[in-house]
């Protein structure tokens, strides 16, 4: 059997990102560091909203499943607003109004100004969870005296 090369163009690059944040080409797995954390750093949203992937000044589109970026940690201070590090090696603020759990459990939260979703590391979760407490029927995000509330209700005990 003669192997055929597929070829790839930048809006058809058989890269994609799945829901647990592993890439992939071409169905096989990404698995060197050093080519993961070029893709997570060169992850951008593109202005029509796509996914692309800029490494110096080459670049295409990638298919991303679920979540675009992961929160690797929670930082907080208690002057401020907490703040999140993700993937691509940036930082934001956290925006409280979005965190929702999806279906395995896991907390996600809108960044890149509300245009993509990122999934929390267990890391950050637990950092997370640390600094919720119950409030009637819901959560609030409490950080030194100030208080945000969260759309999370009250979460089932283990």
């Amino acid at each position: 059997m003669i192997e055929t090369k597929k070829w790839h163009t930048r809006e058809e690059s058989g890269i994609r990102l799945d829901r647990r944040l592993r890439w992939f080409h071409d169905d096989e797995r990404v698995e060197h560091p050093r080519i993961i954390e070029a893709f997570n750093q060169g992850l951008k949203v593109a202005e029509d909203g796509r996914f692309k992937l800029e490494i110096g000044n080459d670049w295409c589109f990638v298919t991303v499943e679920d979540a675009a970026f992961e929160v690797v940690a929670v930082d907080v201070s208690a002057d401020s607003r907490p703040s999140i590090r993700l993937s691509d090696r940036t930082a934001e603020w956290l925006d409280v109004a979005t965190l929702a759990l999806d279906a395995e459990g896991v907390l996600t939260v809108q960044v890149k100004s509300g245009r993509a979703r990122a999934r929390f590391s267990r890391d950050a979760q637990f950092a997370l969870g640390n600094l919720l407490e119950p409030e009637g029927e819901g959560l609030v995000l409490r950080v030194g005296e100030q208080r945000w509330p969260t759309p999370l209700r009250g979460l089932p005990h283990s």
